[in-house]
């Protein structure tokens, strides 16, 4: 730039008629220098636009903003609430009233130990760059909430908030698990291998999906926890089913759950609070959020009907319980797809995926034999499975989503959607089985039989939830 306008100076100079040599170079120098002059002015009033701008930009995307933060805070105490008390009503009223005590033990006491845990390393291997381990594990620079205040942002909102929201996800991940091994696991055993879970399962699989691991690189679609949350629980409760073995008595004496009033109110609540888990996902109160939210609620709802409806023609009569399973079910499905599919993509995926979680928890589980309590993998597993890899066709817009990435094709994105769920399997399926083996070695899993005979309320806790 600075060549081209010296150059025109210079030759306009030349053009200057009647002057001597010697004036003519002093006049070609002056304006040589001029137009320099000028054109250093120009790109400096350039460079500090540019800075200007830049900086605005910075400072746009680190402003708190209220409507997001207020948002997040409901979004929350929404997913706390889908574990205490959801997730312990709906599984305690499905369990013999002499374990209905020890159930809601379990969930309470596994939310609250991870949530320490969380804020002692948790959120920092999760989300912090892990160096040359950054595909498959964070870092420890926020190890303690080290370096967070106050005054951090995550965006729009206060990295406080950020790390709440996520210690819920991480919290109740493991809380679902304990319904698979219901009714005959130590209250030690239990405590040892979430805490060992969370730590070498968990915590990896939320990295590489989230917190900008291989799967996240890869392009995998996970916008609430398909993968990161129910595939990982479902796994990992199948693994414990079997390693810990069958209930005393199971296939011989009738178990039906004590209490399908309290299941029904866990169900309601799971339903409301998963309002949090997915919209809340979006960080923010915009356009995405609403679509997330009518994507929920329609998934759901098509879910129960398809549940009664298969249950209706092979039992001759809908359920409360399968309501609530179809339910959980439909929910579990939409949760990695919600932002990415239409409400009729939904309405699909809801529908159908309970259908198939009706013949994995009554087909399936009698054909393999394994005593999962309360159907952790049947519904959670099964269904994550479903929704994460479905979010692969049903995102395309010819069927009413939002499209994939450039360059991506529905093919393409259904392969990157299926390694993700077989990546999850093998690092959950292998990592909680080994886990099992250690906590079994150190401290035993199962209680003696007598103490599951009479019930794990007063032999682990002394204590009854009824008093007759």
């Amino acid at each position: 730039m600075k060549k081209m306008l010296s150059m025109i100076a210079l030759l306009s100079a030349l053009g200057i008629s009647g002057l001597g040599f010697a004036e003519e170079a002093t006049l070609i120098e002056e304006a040589a220098t001029t137009a320099t002059e000028m054109i250093e002015a120009v790109e400096e009033v350039v460079e500090d636009a540019a800075e200007a701008v830049a900086t605005e930009a910075a400072e746009e995307e680190e402003t708190l903003n209220s409507g997001d933060t207020a948002w997040m805070i409901v979004a929350t105490v929404l997913v706390l609430l889908m574990a205490i008390p959801g997730i312990a009503l709906f599984y305690g009223g499905m369990v013999r009233a002499k374990n209905m005590l020890s159930v809601l033990m379990q969930v309470f006491v596994t939310f609250s130990l991870i949530s320490v845990l969380w804020v002692i390393y948790g959120y920092s291997l999760a989300f912090t760059d892990g160096g040359s381990l950054n595909g498959y594990i964070g870092g420890l620079s926020k190890a303690f909430l080290a370096g967070i205040t106050g005054d951090t942002l995550s965006g729009t909102i206060p990295e406080f908030v950020f790390v709440t929201f996520q210690l819920t996800f991480a919290g109740l991940t493991p809380a679902l698990i304990v319904g698979a091994f219901a009714e005959r696991i130590k209250f030690s055993a239990l405590l040892a291998f979430v805490a060992l879970w969370v730590t070498f399962v968990y915590i990896p699989i939320a990295h590489m999906v989230w917190g900008g691991g291989i799967l996240a690189e890869d392009g995998a679609m996970d916008f609430a926890g398909g993968t990161v949350v129910h595939i990982n629980a479902g796994i990992a409760a199948l693994v414990g089913a079997i390693v810990i073995g069958k209930r005393v008595g199971y296939g011989k004496e009738a178990m039906p759950p004590h209490s399908m009033v309290l299941t029904m109110v866990g169900a309601s609540l799971l339903w409301a609070g998963w309002f949090g888990f997915n919209v809340g996902s979006e960080l923010a109160a915009d356009g995405t959020a609403g679509l997330v939210m009518i994507n929920t609620q329609v998934a759901t709802a098509a879910a129960v009907l398809g549940w009664i409806f298969i249950e209706w023609i092979m039992k001759g009569k809908p359920s409360m319980l399968g309501g609530a399973s179809g339910a959980i079910a439909g929910l579990v499905a939409i949760t990695p797809a919600c932002a990415f599919v239409g409400p009729m993509g939904a309405l699909i995926l809801g529908f159908f995926t309970s259908i198939i979680c009706f013949w994995a928890v009554t087909s399936l589980k009698a054909k393999l034999g394994y005593d999962d309590s309360l159907d952790v993998f049947g519904i959670h597993g099964i269904a994550g499975i479903i929704g994460a890899i479905g979010v692969g066709v049903l995102a395309a817009p010819s069927l009413g989503g939002v499209g994939f990435e450039e360059g991506v094709t529905m093919g393409s994105q259904v392969y990157t959607q299926t390694f993700a769920v077989i990546v999850t399997i093998i690092w959950c399926g292998v990592g909680s089985y080994i886990l099992y083996k250690i906590v079994d070695l150190l401290i035993g899993l199962r209680v003696s039989e007598e103490s599951e005979r009479e019930g794990l309320d007063t032999t682990s806790h002394g204590e009854r939830a009824y008093h007759y």
